[in-house]
């Protein structure tokens, strides 16, 4: 495919050829020094390291044996989304999540969409996702997924436009909103005067949208104002361990650990000074396994026993719910269209990347005859690990993979290598063009389905890198979504902005480094 640049209508890049929706801040980018952008970027370094915004690399291990602690890049140069663009990808958003909530209470209860032979069941059965301790247990409001990140990429299709393609649901206990939230107070601390000439729509009120949604999801018997809620974290080694105090701490909610919960004739209680306290809402950042050594891994002292009885009696929420892996599973990936269209009777508004299933003998013959030009991933891996990039790979580790593949299809699924959309971005040698993706997050309770505008935008900040993550060297931009008639606006400000600066063109500073 062609690539498809958000802020360039061509490439290489020519400055007559800004997207509408670029235009004024093109201008505006257009009249900073190099100099004034590099003290703004070391400036939000600084205020990053303060405040502590980090992540731990469990493959880098410092001198205690712990993960050590990286700060996440953070871009100056944001990602600028359309209204109009907006609103279609946020209805896609809203279909497709309603539609995994609707799959995941149909696997634990009915299994219609098995027995209709859509979705195989042995895709189920033998899935490692898969909890049998969750079937017939009812939720509240049938919502299982309370919180989705759904990584969406965009890419060039066949008419030359660029189309935006569902990359991954994530749907356990996806991460990366403090990021989000971060990086646009940071924007609006360096440059406000952006902020009073694009009318971007504003995230800040996410914490609040998510404690609506926990107390909305509390049990029957709680009544959802004066719910408890808590945010569970496997400790301060885990590594989005700054996002969980961070969210407890803007929802003014105790973030706990396990030690900190027990279970008292199937009720779970925090343990605070004054004695036991009861928990309604769980905002759970711990894996299945972990959550109950009763029921699951019996060496785990991160969760809490009892906790799946509890659960099982109604007597509290976990979100998001036990076993909404089942749907985020890169193998059942490829059938949410179909979920879309039977549970909802619905065409998707947004697409899949086409996909192969290893699992397929056909599906795994094209695959081992086509590795060096796909993108292979295990079905189970995360964060950038466990994959194979076949245009950017050696021979020997296309052999690695081979092998793999032969000995374990089923753990494997491949897709074409989208040439992602790109952003310019500042790197040493100044701004160049980095591929992006977009993670929104999408909330749901029995009162419905509610997201900011806009998400975590990821960077790979490696010339030609496809591996947005931050555990791969990633980075992250903040994602502006301009409000209705904002292109109208960008036409008129983009205009004065000429006027005024002689007309410069946004092309110096992509030639010049700024």
């Amino acid at each position: 495919m062609q690539k498809f640049d958000e802020m360039y209508a061509m490439l290489p890049f020519d400055g007559s050829d800004v997207r509408t929706h670029y235009k004024a801040y093109a201008q505006w980018l257009a009249r900073q020094a190099q100099t004034t952008m590099r003290a703004r970027q070391a400036e939000a370094e600084m205020i990053f390291r303060r405040v502590g915004i980090t992540f731990a690399v469990y493959g880098d291990k410092d001198e205690s044996g712990a993960g050590t602690e990286r700060l996440i890049p953070f871009d100056l140069i944001p990602r600028i989304i359309p209204a109009g663009e907006w609103a279609r990808m946020q209805q896609g958003l809203v279909q497709r999540v309603t539609a995994l909530n609707r799959f995941i209470e149909d696997i634990y209860h009915g299994q219609a969409i098995l027995h209709a032979g859509i979705v195989p069941r042995d895709l189920i059965d033998g899935n490692a996702q898969f909890r049998p301790q969750m079937q017939g247990v009812l939720v509240p409001g049938g919502v299982y997924a309370h919180i989705a990140g759904i990584d969406i990429v965009r890419a060039r299709n066949a008419q030359g436009e660029g189309e935006y393609y569902v990359l991954e649901d994530n749907l356990r206990v996806p991460s990366g909103v403090s990021y989000m939230l971060e990086n646009r107070k940071m924007m609006m601390r360096l440059f406000p005067e952006l902020f009073s000439t694009h009318a971007v729509e504003p995230v800040a009120h996410y914490p609040d949208l998510l404690l609506d949604t926990l107390r909305a999801s509390a049990p029957g018997s709680a009544g959802a104002a004066s719910a408890t809620v808590v945010v569970l974290t496997p400790g301060m080694y885990n590594s989005a361990y700054f996002e969980h105090a961070f969210l407890a701490q803007q929802m003014g909610v105790e973030l706990v650990e396990g030690q900190d919960l027990v279970v008292r004739d199937r009720v779970v209680y925090m343990r605070t000074t004054r004695g036991l306290q009861r928990v309604d809402v769980i905002y759970r950042r711990v894996d299945d396994d972990f959550l109950d050594p009763q029921v699951f891994r019996p060496d785990s002292s991160l969760g809490c026993a009892g906790l799946m009885d509890a659960y099982r009696a109604g007597n509290v929420s976990i979100c998001n719910a036990v076993g909404t892996g089942i749907a985020d599973d890169k193998s059942v990936y490829p059938y949410v269209p179909d979920m879309i269209r039977f549970y909802l009777g619905e065409e998707p508004i947004l697409s899949n990347v086409p996909t192969w299933l290893c699992r397929k003998p056909d599906d795994l013959r094209y695959v081992l005859d086509h590795l060096h030009e796909l993108v292979v991933k295990e079905v189970h891996g995360a964060g950038g690990y466990g994959m194979l990039i076949g245009p950017a790979a050696s021979q020997a580790e296309i052999a690695s993979f081979r092998q793999a593949l032969l000995a374990n299809p089923a753990g494997y699924i491949a897709q074409p290598t989208l040439s992602l959309s790109s952003c310019p971005t500042m790197v040493e040698a100044g701004i160049a063009p980095r591929h992006i993706d977009l993670r929104p997050f999408v909330l749901s309770s029995q009162e419905g389905v509610r997201m900011v505008a806009g998400g975590l935008t990821r960077v790979a900040l490696k010339e030609g890198s496809l591996v947005v993550n931050s555990s791969q060297g990633g980075g992250t931009k903040d994602t502006w979504v301009l409000g209705d008639g904002s292109e109208a606006v960008a036409d008129s400000l983009a205009a004065g902005l000429s006027q005024s600066a002689g007309a410069l063109s946004p092309q110096a500073s992509l030639a010049g480094g700024v």
